[in-house]
């Protein structure tokens, strides 16, 4: 039986759930005995009880109770091999890919498409990358995350030690991420930051289900158990008078659903934001509601349009873009919005 253990996340190890992330540790530990320890709270990130579920972060410290040792003469447990991709989702996510080269990839990932499994979820990302081999003697490595409904730039590490170089470039925010969104309403002022921390607020179904993110006034988070701070910055790039605009964003920090949360907690949810703008209160003016209604698509207006990084291996600044997708384009092209009119970076015009 080993002793208590208090481990570190390392970079490259980010964004993955605290089970899969301990069986990768332990290989010999069952999902049922992780679920125990974490059930009686033996089993702890930062101190706080957590979820099989909890998405790690580079730095966090995971409290390990004595685990017994593995058995030598067990055999060791038979590794899946991982599930075929079918020629139809294989030739998918190839056309879209970007970038590629020996080191790293992007993908302009669909809006729809998990980037990892979970509950009830087969068709994801992650099991997709064994098509995105291209030669390599392992599949490319996620090393950031956007959520189902989001489109746009994803980049993939091809090696491990790319995979560690951008990990840092991301966590250490060297990594320039801009979104483009339609939001309800024309937020005023045009330009800002918003730095509302954010905290989960428990879902409502058994597993947590639904589960969203509260945002809890900057004064107030180091006081709130489990809040983080987040911050981000945005521009309104064009206005369909009151009803709309056209709102570029910069997240500083990456927290869930940071972007979507924060432009509800203004008063301006993403256009499609059912979850944090109400899947049924319609904006006919300058209202709040997150659905315009008539020919603009009830899905998710969000979408990660550029990515710039330095090279894990050449040290070169890389820019990186995705067109919008089929829905976002149909709203853009409704407003009279012409993506090639956007500058390539607003907040630099703006200072």
């Amino acid at each position: 039986m080993s002793g208590v253990q208090h481990l570190t996340v390392a970079p490259d190890e980010a964004d993955q759930r605290l089970d899969r992330w301990l069986r990768r540790r332990f290989p010999h530990l069952g999902q049922g005995r992780i679920e125990k320890m974490l059930r009686k709270g033996e089993l702890r990130v930062d101190g706080g009880r957590a979820k099989a579920s909890t998405r790690l972060e580079a730095g966090q410290v995971v409290r390990v109770p004595p685990l017994p040792e593995p058995d030598p003469q067990a055999a060791a447990p038979r590794r899946a091999d991982p599930r075929p991709v079918s020629a139809e989702d294989a030739r998918m996510i190839q056309a879209r890919v970007i970038y590629r080269d020996e080191h790293v990839l992007a993908i302009d990932k669909p809006a729809g498409l998990p980037v990892q499994g979970g509950s009830g979820q087969s068709r994801h990302l992650d099991a997709l990358s064994e098509a995105l081999r291209f030669g390599a003697d392992e599949p490319p490595r996620l090393v950031h995350r956007l959520d189902k409904d989001t489109s746009g730039v994803l980049l993939m590490a091809r090696t491990a030690r790319a995979a560690r170089a951008l990990a840092k470039g991301f966590h250490g925010r060297r990594t320039r991420k801009i979104y483009w969104a339609a939001v309800a309403g024309v937020p005023s002022p045009r330009a800002g930051t918003i730095s509302y921390g954010l905290v989960k607020a428990g879902g409502r179904g058994p597993g947590g289900e639904g589960e969203k993110m509260r945002c809890i006034h900057p004064d107030q988070v180091a006081g709130t158990p489990g809040a983080k701070p987040a911050v981000t910055d945005f521009a309104v790039i064009e206005a369909a008078g009151r009803r709309a605009a056209w709102v570029a964003l910069a997240p500083v920090t990456g927290r869930t659903h940071q972007l979507r949360a924060h432009m509800a907690q203004i008063g301006h949810p993403i256009v499609g934001d059912g979850k944090y703008g109400g899947s049924g209160q319609t904006n006919e003016g300058d209202g709040w509601g997150a659905q315009l209604g008539g020919a603009v698509s009830r899905k998710l207006h969000l979408h990660a349009r550029s990515l710039t990084f330095r090279h894990p291996a050449q040290e070169r600044l890389i820019t990186l873009t995705a067109p919008l997708p089929e829905h976002m384009a149909r709203t853009w092209e409704l407003f009279g919005w012409r993506p090639e009119d956007a500058p390539a970076d607003p907040f630099e015009e703006l200072g």
